[in-house]
C-alpha cells in the first residue's frame, strides 16, 4: 500500500497513481466513516465517503419543499423554482412520476445543466437523487423520513 502524500484531520489526501495504488485502503476508510482526498494536478481535488452516510446527510440537510396540488381531478406535485413537476390522477402515480422527473433532472445536471447559473445550485440535490433509491426518494419528498 502506498503512503498517502499527508495527512489531516480530515482524512488522507493522495495523489492519482497513489489512489490506484491504495484503492482498496481507500475504500475500506470510507466504510468506516473516513475521508479520502485524491488530487490530480490543476484539477479539482475528489473526495472518497462513505455513500450511505453522505445520503443520509443529504436527506436530512436538502429541503425538499414539495408542493402538492388537486385540482380538475388531478394531482399536481412540484417544487416551487424548479424545472420539474409531475401530475396524475392518482397520488401515488404523482409522486412515483415525479421520482422519475427527479432522476431525469438529475441525468441533464450531470450532462450540461451543471454550467448553467440557475442550476448551479443544485448540487446537493443531485447527489441525493442519484444516492438514494426510488423509494427513499419518495420517503425524502413524503416528509416520512426518520
Amino acid at each position: 500500500m502506498s503512503t498517502p502524500t499527508h495527512e489531516a484531520a480530515a482524512g488522507r489526501t493522495y495523489g492519482f497513481t497513489q489512489a490506484r495504488d491504495s484503492l482498496k485502503a481507500i475504500l475500506d476508510s470510507s466504510e468506516r466513516g473516513g475521508l479520502s482526498t485524491i488530487r490530480r494536478p490543476d484539477r479539482t481535488p475528489a473526495a472518497v465517503v462513505n455513500g450511505e452516510s453522505l445520503r443520509r446527510y443529504l436527506e436530512l440537510t436538502v429541503v425538499a419543499d414539495v408542493q402538492v396540488v388537486h385540482e380538475d381531478g388531478a394531482w399536481v406535485v412540484f417544487m416551487p423554482g424548479q424545472p420539474f413537476a409531475a401530475e396524475a390522477t392518482d397520488l401515488g402515480e404523482a409522486l412515483a412520476d415525479f421520482v422519475d422527473a427527479l432522476r431525469d433532472y438529475a441525468e441533464d445536471w450531470e450532462d450540461h445543466l451543471h454550467a448553467a447559473p440557475n442550476h448551479r445550485e443544485n448540487w446537493a440535490l443531485v447527489q441525493l437523487i442519484d444516492l438514494s433509491t426510488d423509494e427513499q426518494l419518495s420517503t425524502w419528498l413524503t416528509g416520512s423520513a426518520a
